[in-house]
């Protein structure tokens, strides 16, 4: 299979209509509903999908995750993701996500993970197989090509007076 696109970009999605809050925009907790499916999808790309957890018993879990809400978005938006892999070693992938309106291109959502390697059988963070970190490797060099997206390293905290 080729190796994702820099950055990958999701098939583009619709808004569903019951994630549509009392405020008349989407959700919070549909944005990452959003970014996982993308997620997904590049996972998929990887080797790392339903497949590999069925045959090889891996998968990953989100150890960590930033969101930063920065435009709202609305019932009948068409929306995709980009997502680059920032950074990887033999456990871990860092990952970054935006989420876009897909046809005006503005971006609605980020999304800042860090993702761990789960071995399924113990269900504890165990070491990608060498096949998989080359090629999770190879992917984070491709993205390493191309700027890095505005947001990421961000914490969360009170301004500074």
């Amino acid at each position: 299979m080729p190796l994702p696109s820099a950055p990958f970009l999701s098939s583009v999605m619709q808004i569903e209509p019951q994630w549509i809050d009392y405020n008349g925009h989407l959700n919070m907790a549909y944005y990452n509903v959003m970014m996982d499916r993308a997620i997904d999808e590049m996972w998929l790309q990887l080797g790392i999908g339903p497949g590999y957890m069925k045959e090889r018993h891996g998968s990953t879990f989100t150890a960590e995750c930033h969101v930063r809400y920065l435009r709202e978005i609305h019932l009948g938006d068409p929306v995709q993701v980009s997502v680059y892999l920032l950074a990887t070693d033999e456990k871990r992938i860092h990952t970054f996500e935006e989420l876009r309106h897909a046809t005006e291109g503005w971006i609605s959502a980020t999304s800042e993970n860090m993702t761990v390697h789960i071995d399924m059988n113990a269900r504890k963070v165990a070491p990608f197989p060498s096949d998989i970190q080359a090629r999770i490797r190879s992917v984070v060099e491709k993205h390493a090509t191309v700027p890095k997206p505005e947001g990421t390293g961000r914490k969360v905290a009170m301004p500074s007076k």
